[in-house]
């Protein structure tokens, strides 16, 4: 039926994840597949969605869950709510994109005195059963009541030490029966009501509570971070209870069908016998290779490394899975296509085509820029031979050096104040995802390689040592202990996810081998060369050969235009020149605003032109047979000129001294005075300054065809093009183009040679965008400047809002991200759109490009490929990026991933 709202797991597959979530399809998928999966249902995504709109759950929903809750008693033969024959249930979120421990779970719903008084006399295992309650009154607490963890452990803390043990496992069952009695008291004590021992409002208040999770601070900030849509609502799933912690032939785990780490091929994963899932996840115990299951139940064994097999061969990647053993029985509890490192990526991905699973199109959707980019960070030098503190589980690889930090919210407010930290944990939980966000990387004492740390961490790209059991972590005082080693706060540690080492103080790092490879340094063929450098050359090879849009970069010396042409870089995109005027420079552009006399202005630009002609010439060498974008002069003046406010302030102290102030300053601070602008960003800049100023530009135009020319004559190929900044009008734009083609005309008739030399402009303005029709009868070419036309669209100042209230808007998710980090598709996009669509209408054929910062972003790469851009411009460093990007935009119209 149309508004159906709970779907029993029979009844979906996996490509209902918009609906059921990824959890709820993937349960449902495994279901059709024959493997063993404790049954139950899944409240639809859109509930969740009405949920948070009306505050609510309808009385039709209600219904539909009662029905589906006695379905799932017939199958089952227990009931749910009945002291004598119970039937428990775990209530989990499973959002439609994986949000690993980010909202809620409460597990042995349906649980009471009564019902753990019938599980020991049915299992005559006291501690199974008191454990089980203890869990679920603690768990109910805690999610669906918010009561601090702390008041739990403040009162279980004279029971664990009365029983001689160091944790809340170490308890015998009347310890735990004790123990869940005392939790009751927390929660009455908290809300002031009767613990709700009745069943039916345990599932309502849990489901409740899980819609609720959605909106948690926790979640809003891995959502921003992960780029995932604010509405979609999370599903919630209903499933009959297995139990790990019945018994030593009882127990949990965690495994991957490869290893998320390296890329391994084979089993791998943590198992953790009597306990139950969060145990493993959250890192409380820390858990035994997966192989000690083998040992303790070869036939569970062979059954997981089945279904493993079995899974990663029907989604065609490498599958995370969750599973109990009950009293030696195997049930799948939930799979997904499995977080990885990126390291892990590259190599999963070619490793898969190898076995015939996937197609190198195919393979090219299974990596990203970012990961990429992970892989471009430096490494420790080890030569510089690091003496090691400790070494713990390598849980997510890359090398981290930062001040130890042990409170997550600390650790996010020193990484705002621009400072690095290494956050360290006894064991994280969701709600220190903050900190995780904010630190270089993560130190944990406890958790294995499955663990909460460890599975966000390989998610976000950030370094992480598990597991590290020779460290005693005092948060409270703040400091660890390794030994007679004791690290205080704010002492400098450094990390190696890679091999799992800690080291005192800072270690020094040299450029990853990636990078190398990118640079030209390493030979991808040579047989010294890694598997990882193979496969992400066959990667980026393979993008090189589909992609439609060629990649630029944005290059302002020779030195940066070479190291762009290593990097695989088509030319150049953006060659800003008011970057040669910085430094030791500035002081010519403060000359020329100063000049009084035509002579003294013809002497400076005549010394502005010799610098520019030696910097062209080598930037087209180092491009020869490339093209080469040179964008005109385009700040305003003042941005060359001494500060107004400091100067006045020098001239008055100067004054004060009764000391004579020197005539060229009193001059520059008139200059700078008459230059001054309110709103500068949108004042005398760009073509504008070109018209006010024409022999600056005629300068900058001559200084470029000179070069050309000698740089031809000394038999490279240059390819120069004039780009015009910031036009707005088609007058504008013809009467500065007819400027530019007469210096250039002249210049090649004094030298009695022909070249041709495109001129084109920058579309930075909203009127440029939705004018481009006409502004392309007078240009050659165009390129977005993103960057400009993000703040005119916005009515943002770039430098003003991302220091105000730019990361309230971000909190508040009024914006989903930045939109000077990734492209505005829905304003500015549609801008750049209507521009695109416009100019083909008239020219087809004309070169069409963008050379903001968004030129090397991943997401706003696909969307200049859809739109039908031919190049992209972008950091040297981001051109490896870039390619990569170009070429997954080019197949995903049409590469189907096999991915869940």
């Amino acid at each position: 039926m149309m508004d159906q709202k709970v779907y029993p797991f029979s009844a979906g597959n996996r490509t209902m994840s918009d609906l059921l979530g990824g959890k709820g399809a993937n349960l449902a998928e495994m279901a059709t597949l024959g493997i063993p999966v404790p049954d139950g249902f899944t409240i639809t995504t859109r509930v969740c969605q009405e949920y948070l709109r009306t505050g609510g759950l309808t009385d039709d929903l209600l219904e539909e869950i009662d029905k589906a809750i006695i379905d799932l008693e017939k199958k089952i033969g227990k009931s749910f709510g009945d002291p004598n024959n119970p039937l428990l249930v775990s209530v989990r979120s499973g959002a439609k994109f994986s949000m690993p421990g980010m909202m809620e779970t409460v597990l042995n719903v349906g649980m009471s005195p009564e019902v753990a008084a019938t599980l020991e006399k049915i299992t005559g295992d006291s501690r199974f059963a008191w454990d089980s309650y203890r869990r679920f009154i603690e768990m109910f607490g805690k999610t669906v009541c918010e009561i601090p963890s702390e008041s739990f452990a403040k009162v279980a803390e004279p029971l664990i030490k009365a029983a001689g043990g160091k944790t809340i496992a170490d308890l015998d069952g009347p310890g735990l029966k004790a123990a869940g009695d005392a939790f009751i008291q927390v929660v009455e004590k908290h809300t002031g009501l009767p613990f709700p021992f009745d069943a039916r409002s345990q599932l309502t208040r849990a489901i409740e509570a899980v819609f609720h999770s959605w909106n948690s601070e926790r979640a809003q900030l891995y959502r921003r971070r992960e780029r995932i849509s604010a509405d979609l609502g999370t599903a919630v799933n209903v499933q009959a209870m297995v139990f790990g912690n019945i018994g030593e032939t009882s127990g949990t785990g965690v495994c991957f069908t490869r290893d998320p780490g390296s890329g391994a091929p084979g089993a791998y994963g943590d198992y953790l016998p009597r306990a139950q899932g969060e145990d493993v996840v959250a890192g409380i115990r820390n858990a035994f290779p997966l192989t000690h299951l083998g040992v303790v139940n070869p036939e569970a064994f062979a059954e997981l490394n089945r279904i493993m097999a079995l899974l990663e061969d029907h989604y065609r990647d490498m599958c995370d899975i969750e599973f109990t053993v009950e009293q030696g029985k195997l049930w799948i509890l939930q799979t997904r296509v499995g977080k990885r490192t990126a390291e892990a990526a590259f190599k999963i991905a070619t490793q898969l085509v190898d076995e015939g699973s996937i197609t190198m199109d195919q393979a090219l959707t299974r990596v990203n820029g970012e990961q990429l980019v992970q892989l471009m960070f430096p490494q420790f030098d080890k030569a510089s031979a690091p003496k090691e503190l400790t070494r713990g589980i390598a849980a997510s690889p890359g090398a981290a050096v930062g001040s130890v930090v042990f409170d997550p919210r600390d650790a996010a407010d020193q990484a705002l104040a621009g400072k690095k930290v290494i956050l360290v944990r006894r064991e994280t939980n969701p709600d220190d995802l903050v900190g995780m966000v904010a630190a270089q990387g993560i130190l944990t004492a406890r958790g294995g390689k499955t663990s909460h740390a460890a599975v966000v961490a390989r998610g976000m790209g950030r370094p992480a040592v598990c597991g590290t059991e020779s460290i005693e972590v005092n948060v409270d005082e703040k400091f660890f202990t390794c030994g007679d080693v004791r690290v205080h706060e704010g002492d400098l540690i450094s990390i190696d996810g890679t091999t799992g080492a800690v080291f005192l103080g800072e270690v020094a790092v040299v450029p990853s081998v990636v990078t190398e490879y990118v640079q030209g340094i390493v030979d991808p063929g040579a047989a010294t060369s890694t598997a990882l450098i193979k496969s992400i050359h066959r990667i980026i090879t393979h993008a090189d050969s589909v992609r439609r849009m060629s990649v630029r970069a944005n290059a302002d010396t020779p030195e940066d235009a070479e190291i762009a042409r290593r990097m695989g870089a088509q030319g150049i995109g953006l060659t800003r020149t008011e970057h040669m005027f910085l430094g030791d420079r500035r002081v010519l552009v403060e000359t020329l605003v100063l000049a009084t006399t035509d002579e003294e202005r013809t002497e400076v630009l005549a010394e502005m032109e010799k610098l520019q002609f030696s910097d062209f010439v080598g930037i087209l060498r180092a491009m020869t047979g490339l093209p080469v974008t040179i964008r005109l002069l385009d700040p305003p003046l003042h941005e060359f000129l001494t500060d107004q406010a400091s100067l006045a302030v020098d001239i008055a102290l100067t004054q004060e001294r009764g000391e004579a102030v020197d005539e060229r300053k009193l001059a520059l601070n008139r200059a700078v005075n008459r230059l001054h602008e309110s709103n500068p960003m949108m004042g005398l800049r760009g073509v504008r300054l070109g018209v006010l100023i024409p022999d600056l530009f005629s300068m900058q135009v001559r200084a470029l065809t000179r070069a050309a020319l000698h740089v031809r004559a000394q038999g490279y190929d240059p390819q120069p093009e004039i780009m015009i900044p910031l036009v707005a009008s088609q007058r504008e734009l013809l009467y500065f183009r007819s400027s530019l083609e007469t210096e250039v005309a002249r210049v090649l008739e004094n030298a009695g040679e022909q070249m041709h030399i495109s001129i084109g402009s920058m579309i930075e303005t909203p009127r440029a965008a939705i004018t481009a029709a006409k502004l392309a009868d007078y240009s050659d070419f165009f390129s977005f400047g993103t960057n400009d036309l993000t703040q005119l669209t916005w009515a943002f100042s770039r430098d003003d809002v991302e220091s105000s209230f730019l990361p309230r808007y971000l909190d508040l998710e009024l914006l989903p991200f930045s939109p000077f980090e990734s492209l505005d598709q829905d304003g500015v996009g549609l801008l750049v759109k209507i521009a695109c669509d416009e100019v083909r209408t008239v020219n087809p054929e004309m070169k069409l490009g963008v050379c903001g910062e968004h030129g090397g972003d991943p997401r706003s790469i696909d969307f200049f490929h859809h739109v039908g851009l031919d190049y992209v411009s972008c950091s040297p460093f981001r051109v490896p990026v870039a390619r990569l990007e170009a070429g997954r935009a080019a197949v995903s119209d049409h590469a189907t991933t096999g991915s869940a």
